[in-house]
């Protein structure tokens, strides 16, 4: 997680950086041929054969700067260092393009304005990432943006942590806390990080809550805490990375997460962040806007039907939990008779209901009753696909006979889900729904949600027949 979540970032300074070159390309055509008084421009060059050349240049500054490894997290924070990698690269670049535009025998390019461009290019990108340094430095002071880790472990390995977290600011993570074995001549802290108790106290401190992130960082010798490490930590909404002391004798490290030159061995973390998470909300808002249109009528008929068949609201509100096991607000139309609950407490869902009126059991038949949920997307409380949420009352239940049963909360909620479609729905096998959940979160991808969507419009469809 930590290794693709620093390649979003990255990837995002890329797409800037290449509009910043863009607008540097264009503006040393404007400086160099329209502002006669001071550069003759000679016989006037179209600024279309400007625009031709932009594709080259920035599939060149591609290939050079990713040679360079001018996308490396470590850049993001180097100072001077930076500096001298972004002449060296745009420097390359102008080379390579001057190179290609002569022996393609493009000759209507100003010397002088490739001068200007590589000047406007290195003060840009150089004030550019300057700003960003001092920006990710305001937000870590305020405490903006961040996730907070404890780290669990001693020695060596636990310094190594910290040197790599604290040179990686633009990852957001604070470790607030140290769980230690407290070896003999241990400090009350390590580098400014507060020792806060023994392993043994693990669960006492866990159950304080305020983590986001726990690092297992043990030595060799205190191997045989994992265990009851991981027994605690298991089920809980926490990311786990565990870090093997054994990493410096590793040598094939692509199935691993890591931290500079740390492998982590991932557990218990969600596949929905950097690019995966913005995929993932344009797919659910443009869904969730395109029903809403499409749906409008049955929406306008399905109200109609309920107000007329029975008293009481249109629409039901109730508590649900959601990701990070939050509570959020679920809508759906009404299919049971008005304040159904009101005398009784929440009742598991049951195949014959004598609360549903005739027009909701028609209703959860079509799975038409979850409509309104599409505002709960649009709302950012729920994902078009996803576990589906349950009611705290069940929640707290469930957590304690089934320890993955969190697990469901490492992402949004979904209106359908990889257990609905496989008939795990309602009064159904609490095993097996949590087993499919647990899939759709490992095995996320956009073709997974598509084919999940078109699955339950079949079986809506299927059923509503």
């Amino acid at each position: 997680m930590l290794k693709k979540h620093s390649q979003f970032v990255l990837s995002l300074f890329f797409v800037l950086e290449l509009a910043l070159l863009a607008l540097c390309w264009l503006l040393s055509y404007y400086v160099r041929f329209h502002l006669q008084p001071f550069f003759p421009a000679g016989a006037p060059v179209p600024v279309t054969v400007y625009l031709w050349a932009l594709l080259p240049l920035l599939l060149t500054w591609s290939v050079v700067s990713r040679i360079l490894k001018l996308y490396q997290p470590r850049r993001i924070g180097s100072g001077t260092r930076e500096i001298k990698g972004i002449v060296g690269a745009l420097t390359g670049t102008l080379m390579i393009l001057v190179c290609f535009l002569y022996a393609t025998k493009q000759f209507e390019f100003s010397r002088l304005g490739y001068l200007f461009f590589w000047v406007a290019g290195i003060t840009a990108l150089s004030l550019e990432r300057t700003m960003v340094r001092k920006s990710l430095k305001s937000i870590r002071k305020r405490g903006y943006n961040q996730r907070f880790a404890l780290i669990i472990g001693s020695g060596s390995l636990v310094d190594k942590l910290l040197d790599s977290i604290f040179h990686h600011p633009e990852l957001g993570i604070a470790v607030t806390g140290i769980l230690s074995p407290k070896p003999e001549g241990e400090n009350e802290s390590k580098r400014g990080i507060p020792v806060i108790g023994e392993i043994d106290q693990l669960e006492e401190v866990i159950g304080r809550g305020g983590w986001d992130i726990v690092f297992v960082a043990l030595p060799i010798e205190a191997h045989h805490h994992l265990g009851p490490i991981l027994n605690i930590l298991r089920g809980r909404m926490l990311d786990i990375k565990i870090i093997p002391d054994v990493y410096e004798y590793t040598a094939l490290r692509d199935g691993l997460d890591s931290l500079d030159d740390i492998p982590l061995v991932s557990l218990q973390t969600s596949p929905l962040f950097g690019w995966n998470r913005i995929s993932k909300k344009c797919f659910d808002v443009g869904i969730a806007l395109l029903s809403l249109t499409l749906f409008a009528p049955l929406f306008l008929l399905i109200a109609l039907a309920i107000r007329m068949t029975s008293p009481g609201p249109v629409f039901y509100v109730q508590d649900r939990m959601g990701m990070d096991g939050k509570i959020f607000r679920i809508y759906k139309f009404r299919t049971m008779e008005a304040n159904a609950e009101e005398e009784s407490r929440p009742i598991w869902p049951r195949r014959e209901d004598h609360r549903r009126t005739r027009v909701g059991a028609f209703l959860r038949a079509a799975n038409l009753d979850e409509l309104p949920q599409l505002f709960n997307v649009l709302k950012g409380d729920m994902s078009i696909v996803g576990p589906r949420p349950e009611r705290p009352f069940f929640v707290e239940r469930f957590a304690r006979h089934f320890p993955q049963y969190m697990l469901r909360h490492r992402i949004k909620s979904g209106m359908t889900g990889w257990a609905q479609v496989n008939g795990f729905r309602g009064n159904t096998s609490l095993e097996k729904r949590i087993e499919c959940d647990l899939f759709y979160i490992k095995n996320w991808s956009l073709g997974l949600d598509v084919k999940i969507l078109l699955m339950t419009l079949w079986r809506g469809f299927k059923n509503a027949c």
